[in-house]
């Protein structure tokens, strides 16, 4: 028994003893190590112990008859404590706290401080028992201990940051190297007119730029700062078209088997990116079995239990879809599968993998609001687990997708193409315009919004959302006030939180995200023109 528990109940017991100021002092005289004390009903002190004395610097004589508030910050007094907290203790028979307290010298102490109301056999408060604990030392030494770790929290963070940015800086110089030789090259290959070799580096050097793009979209997954579009999906429906991507691509050396549950839950996900994650883990398991092996895609509902989620940072009991991807191949040790979701961490060997994959799916499981893990052993094989949220409510009805070839647009169609870097906006222009559309440009939302008013035949507003006076979210939100049937198209690098939030995109809103090819841009603003 916790001696505040043994000591309180002595207190309530002594209510019927008459000599109870002589039991009071045999019992906690001795005691230094605790502050006891008895209050009055209105907080007026009429016992004190040695230990009071030592952890307050009262003496009896100075304290009996005075009122416990003395012992309060001069902002806690201010604020009503003393009372509030008595109180709190006749209403609900304890007030226990840890609290900053004042010396009679005026130094503050860090105190563990426990308040029993005493009643008479009648049920009457008669007073109030107080134990005060001195537990600065304690509390300094947590705060240290506390420090220390944010400091090496910080130390391991900035590591971290290293090797992100080293590994950033090895893949981009070499993409950087195939671009800028591939324009060396080409500018040679057009001044001595050899035509047929300046179209091989360029493809050379769009390839280059490609690898730099999807670079840059596997980190904004792994950071989970990638817009997401997520919807109602059936993963079996999903799983069952991506396998026969697969089948075609993994190669005869490796068997691959779907396992699909029978009444599988809907989940929401953004259905591009999860499609992207599937390949990306059935590559990363090809990989694996050089020799080759078993794939296993497997579906199935799960319940991850308030047990699971305490065990594991970031997740959310709940209903989960449950997608694994297995592998018959070398599998991890422990510690490689301990880190194989950092990003640049690889087991493969130089210039066989960014080490991107994995951080990828892991950002965007956690980026969806769901979970990733993976079980692994040497020559065994590996087991990545992908849970994503269940969908609750009503499945709209999917419209069958339409593909074309790079779309072109009318000279009809005028598209107000609206961003603050010259160059980018430059090359943009052309693209439209060899896309067949004409083209208005305009530098910043300003001179974006006396076009808008000037020219009625604009159809759609095509903005960069990152931009120095007025954003593009800004700039639509007024556009669209003035012209409510004029679409718009979002594009960026990057976004934090001007199109999209908690990772999501508004809804009904369209973006293309830079860099993108002509095709890209194509499709895209179809879409946008057409919905």
């Amino acid at each position: 028994m916790r001696f505040t528990t043994w000591l309180a109940r002595v207190f309530n017991r002594r209510a019927a003893v008459p000599d109870s100021e002589h039991q009071f002092r045999l019992l906690v005289e001795g005691v230094t190590d605790y502050a006891i004390y008895l209050l009055s009903p209105q907080g007026i002190v009429t016992s004190w112990n040695a230990g009071a004395q030592r952890i307050k610097g009262y003496n009896a004589d100075e304290i009996i008859g005075q009122s416990f508030a003395r012992f309060f910050t001069p902002e806690d007094r201010e604020q009503g404590a003393p009372q509030q907290i008595l109180a709190y203790a006749r209403e609900n028979g304890r007030f226990e706290s840890e609290v900053v307290r004042v010396r009679k010298n005026g130094d503050r102490f860090y105190a563990h401080v426990t308040i029993n109301a005493i009643h008479d056999e009648r049920g009457k408060l008669i007073g109030f028992a107080k134990i005060t604990r001195d537990i600065t030392e304690r509390v300094e030494a947590r705060q240290n201990l506390q420090r220390v770790e944010g400091q090496l929290a910080q130390a391991q963070k900035m590591e971290a940051l290293g090797q992100l940015t080293g590994g950033m800086a090895h893949d981009f110089n070499n993409m950087l190297a195939v671009i800028t030789s591939a324009f060396q090259l080409c500018h040679r290959a057009v001044d001595k007119g050899e035509y047929e070799r300046a179209r091989e580096v360029i493809t050379s050097g769009l390839d280059g730029a490609k690898r730099a793009a999807e670079l840059i979209r596997r980190l904004l997954a792994f950071a989970r700062q990638q817009p997401l579009a997520p919807r109602a999906l059936d993963a079996n429906v999903l799983v069952r078209n991506t396998s026969e991507i697969l089948r075609r691509t993994l190669g005869e050396q490796i068997e691959l088997e779907t396992v699909l549950a029978g009444g599988l839950w809907t989940l929401c996900a953004d259905e591009n990116q999860l499609e992207s994650a599937i390949v990306n883990l059935a590559t990363n398991a090809r990989d694996a079995m050089p020799d080759g092996g078993k794939l296993t895609i497997e579906t199935s509902n799960a319940h991850l239990d308030d047990h699971y989620a305490a065990d594991h940072v970031d997740v959310p009991p709940g209903q989960y879809v449950l997608i694994a991807i297995t592998d018959t191949g070398s599998g991890m040790s422990a510690e490689d599968a301990g880190r194989a979701f950092e990003p640049f961490y690889t087991t493969k060997g130089a210039g066989h993998g960014t080490g991107l994959g994995l951080a990828q799916v892991y950002g965007f499981a956690k980026q969806s609001g769901g979970h990733a893990r993976i079980y692994s052993e040497l020559g065994l094989g590996t087991t990545v687990k992908l849970y994503l949220p269940r969908f609750v409510g009503l499945v709209e009805a999917e419209l069958p997708k339409r593909h074309h070839d790079a779309p072109m647009g009318g000279a009809h169609q005028t598209i107000l193409l609206v961003e603050d870097e010259a160059r980018v906006r430059e090359l943009t222009a052309a693209g439209l315009r060899e896309l067949g559309y004409s083209v208005l440009e305009a530098g910043n939302g300003e001179t974006a919004l006396a076009l808008l008013d000037a020219r009625p035949d604009i159809a759609l507003l095509f903005t960069d959302v990152v931009m120095a006076s007025m954003d593009g979210r800004k700039l639509a939100d007024e556009a669209l006030r003035r012209r409510p049937d004029l679409r718009v198209l979002f594009m960026t690098g990057f976004t934090k939180n001007a199109i999209i939030h908690n990772g999501m995109l508004d809804p009904g809103t369209f973006f293309i995200a830079k860099p993108f090819t002509l095709e890209d841009l194509a499709r895209k603003l179809q879409e946008a023109i057409q919905t």
